[in-house]
């Protein structure tokens, strides 16, 4: 049996990071990561191996090579078993490695609804795995009408990347809520998403679910609440992810209250020398500690830096997720940190907002402008910044990572209209319409007027 200071089970998003952490941390330990699968995929980048980049085998994350570069060694297996006494985990090979500290990075797996017909040929889950998803790709090619169940992030980007590769195919999007992206923008940017979704003719079925997909074997058919039925030939289900942890729970560890591993804000599991990160575990929320349903792979990648570095000391913590997104649908971009106006009332916050929009270049006609709305969301009383979202230029995507940092440090809508921001007439708003700054000083006009 080989030992190693530190065993990494999983090689996605917060596999490879705890590991690449692990060893700048304690660059003198030995590093072992085992994965069950040859070809990693990168898993926001899943969709658009249905249209942009063509094939899944494009969109992989370079395991070997990071590994390599960082002197971790590793190996491909499934981990069936873990003997917590002996400190040891067992291989469905019959490998068996010893590790004085373990870290589980082990994902999530795609939620199928108890919808009767979901195991019909043509049905699809999104996987993390590039051989399936090559079926999934595959099927396409002789497909006339498609249906995707769902119309969060993997529905609306699978949706818009199929229209790309097929311009004649027909495409619905079936959505229980009364709006797409409903679960991440407040609805003026929802409604906005939808009607670029639909100046590609993808047709969009709001606030109605499946009942049921017909067919004799294959899928030919999606009967709704309302009544209605759709033509489908293939069906894609993207509806989220549950955490895996049948490994865990075996092992005998603590599972929590919305079904991930329980760790502590160091990452620690119930066994001191275990360590939990990603999708398969619990998370709680940023700004009232009550657990959280969010997955997303910068979640995933901070709670493996944390891991990572607390497996021999407590050197970091973690705060709670915050969930910060982004996305582009046309040429718009559309992002997100933090709360919703909505979840922010049903959290029972007083709140304010201000909105700022301006071309992000000065003057408008230099090479690259593009509009972009800002908009921000604080708790009244404190001032302080709760939520923002961002529409527009595709900019917008470094300009959330702004606001999710002025959300983590708690910062008021003081500190953020009187920051000094760098801008360049090539690269960003004028100083004078820099809209994060302008959001704030409208928030706090609204504010001072109570």
């Amino acid at each position: 049996m080989k030992e190693f200071h530190i065993v990494v089970i999983g090689a996605s998003a917060a596999g490879v990071t705890a590991a690449i952490t692990a060893r700048r941390h304690y660059p003198d330990k030995s590093i072992f990561l085992i994965r069950q699968e040859e070809l990693v995929p990168i898993p926001c980048g899943i969709p658009y191996a249905f249209g942009i980049v063509g094939t899944p085998d494009k969109n992989l994350i370079p395991a070997d090579t990071i590994l390599a570069k960082n002197n971790i060694e590793g190996t491909i297996g499934k981990v069936v078993d873990i003997d917590r006494g002996a400190q040891r985990i067992i291989t469905a090979e019959g490998e068996e490695f010893g590790y004085r500290k373990l870290v589980l990075a082990v994902g999530s797996e795609p939620m199928v609804p108890p919808i009767p017909g979901t195991d019909k040929t043509n049905v699809f889950s999104i996987k993390k795995d590039v051989a399936y998803l090559q079926q999934v790709i595959a099927q396409m090619e002789g497909a006339k009408n498609l249906c995707i169940i769902g119309g969060g992030f993997i529905g609306v980007e699978i949706a818009e990347e199929c229209r790309r590769s097929h311009p004649d195919l027909s495409i619905s999007i079936i959505e229980m809520l009364p709006h797409c992206l409903q679960l991440v923008y407040d609805e003026d940017f929802s409604v906005r998403a939808e009607e670029i979704l639909q100046k590609q003719h993808i047709s969009l079925v709001l606030n109605d679910g499946v009942n049921a997909l017909l067919g004799d074997g294959a899928v030919e058919k999606a009967q709704l609440q309302s009544g209605k039925t759709l033509d489908a030939d293939v069906v894609i289900l993207g509806i989220g992810a549950v955490a895996n942890t049948a490994l865990a729970q075996k092992a005998g560890l603590k599972i929590g209250a919305s079904r991930g591993i329980a760790v502590n804000r160091y990452m620690q599991t119930s066994d001191s020398n275990i360590f939990a990160c990603g999708d398969c575990t619990e998370k709680t929320s940023f700004f009232d500690g009550a657990p959280s349903g969010l997955k997303l792979a910068s979640i995933a990648t901070m709670e493996a830096r944390v891991a990572g570095a607390n497996l021999f000391h407590t050197r970091r913590a973690n705060q709670g997720v915050i969930g910060v997104y982004s996305t582009v649908l046309g040429d718009c971009a559309f992002a997100a940190a933090g709360l919703t106006k909505a979840q922010a009332l049903e959290k029972g916050y007083d709140i304010a907002e201000g909105q700022a929009e301006s071309i992000n270049r000065h003057p408008g006609c230099m090479p690259g402008g593009e509009n972009m709305k800002v908009k921000l969301l604080f708790e009244a009383g404190t001032q302080i910044l709760i939520g923002g979202q961002v529409m527009g230029a595709k900019s917008g995507g470094e300009m959330i990572n702004t606001i999710s940092a002025c959300i983590h440090q708690r910062m008021t809508a003081d500190d953020i209209a009187t920051f000094q921001t760098g801008t360049h007439p090539a690269l960003t708003a004028s100083p004078i319409a820099y809209q994060l700054v302008n959001a704030a000083e409208m928030a706090i006009k609204q504010m001072n007027s109570r």
